[in-house]
């Protein structure tokens, strides 16, 4: 097995629309060819969230390709998916998704000493003039960089 972390996808639009408050690291029940697939990197999940229902955590509108080089039996790739997660945890999530305005959003996907692992996040959405300020911060951080190398090179 590999030790360490190994980044398979990112969800770089959720870090845009939402304003994440806390992050969780949670298992994923797959099936055979789905891990296969997913560390191969085939997998979509823009616009994916968790939903709880029954103390249990279920990922939806996650797709992950099937694997090509299967058989017949290949997954259905647009299953719901099981998050693997501690009692204690999913309680103090449910508690945190039923104030209004927070949601769950999977950010990113990695192999974590040879398994899948994924990175929860609880969010709160941002208005429009939230996205123009992150927009407008980034540009004005940009422009100093560049600034700041112009004056370093003279």
């Amino acid at each position: 097995m590999s030790e360490g972390k190994k980044n398979i996808a990112e969800n770089r639009k959720a870090r845009f629309d939402y304003f994440i408050e806390e992050n969780y690291e949670c298992g994923i029940a797959l099936q055979g060819t789905e891990v296969k697939s997913v560390k191969n990197g085939n997998l979509s999940f823009a616009d994916c969230f968790a939903e709880i229902k029954n103390g249990e955590i279920w990922v939806k509108n996650l797709h992950i390709n099937e694997y090509s080089f299967s058989s017949i039996f290949n997954h259905n790739p647009d299953r719901p998916k099981k998050l693997l997660l501690h009692k204690e945890e999913i309680k103090k999530l449910t508690r945190k998704v039923e104030e209004k305005g927070y949601t769950l959003i999977p950010l990113e996907f990695y192999l974590k000493n040879g398994r899948v692992k994924l990175s929860l996040g609880v969010c709160k959405g941002k208005k429009q003039f939230d996205k123009r300020a992150v927009i407008k911060e980034r540009d004005l951080n940009r422009d100093i960089q560049r600034e700041f190398s112009r004056e370093l090179k003279r």
